[in-house]
């Protein structure tokens, strides 16, 4: 998994990879992306990893720490994303709760919607970890995402000595 990303990275600033590996987001533009996804050695078949060639090619940010629980946490803050009151969602909480309840066939639209959030607002994305994520869709990557997603990070003076 690392040399695919490893391979992406080299050729990070090359635009016309970039634009070609950006076609495997779109269903009829496919065909574009398979030749330069042979020469970078990603198989066309593992849809997963072309997946994650095209989000790299839309935003190369990236991190090495988290899962996309992480990110879309980070998307919230950055978006400023404020409650009306504590029984409302906030829209990316709204769409975060959206993915989780995808199917592996619904996947991967919601998270390029997300994707292109991170990007408006600088935060990057742990590409590593996302595409073994994707390959094992299920409860455990669910419920790890959402517990990344919903723990309160400590904030200081938030405990209070007794």
């Amino acid at each position: 998994m690392s040399r695919l990303l490893e391979r992406l990275r080299k050729h990070k600033d090359n635009r016309g990879i970039m634009a070609n590996l950006r076609c495997i987001l779109v269903d009829n533009k496919k065909h574009r992306a398979w030749p330069v996804l042979n020469r970078l050695r990603i198989a066309i078949k593992d849809d997963d990893s072309a997946y994650v060639a095209g989000l790299f090619a839309t935003h190369p940010e990236e991190t090495s720490t988290g899962n996309f629980g992480d990110t879309c946490k980070a998307i919230e803050q950055k978006w400023g994303d404020k409650r009306s009151d504590d029984s409302k969602l906030t829209s990316t909480e709204r769409r975060f709760q959206h993915l989780l309840t995808a199917e592996k066939s619904e996947l991967y639209g919601r998270i390029l919607r997300l994707v292109l959030m991170a990007k408006s607002q600088g935060v990057p994305v742990n590409y590593e970890k996302l595409i073994p994520d994707l390959k094992f869709w299920g409860e455990r990557t669910k419920t790890e995402w959402a517990s990344a997603f919903w723990t309160q990070s400590a904030a200081p003076g938030a405990e209070e000595d007794k």
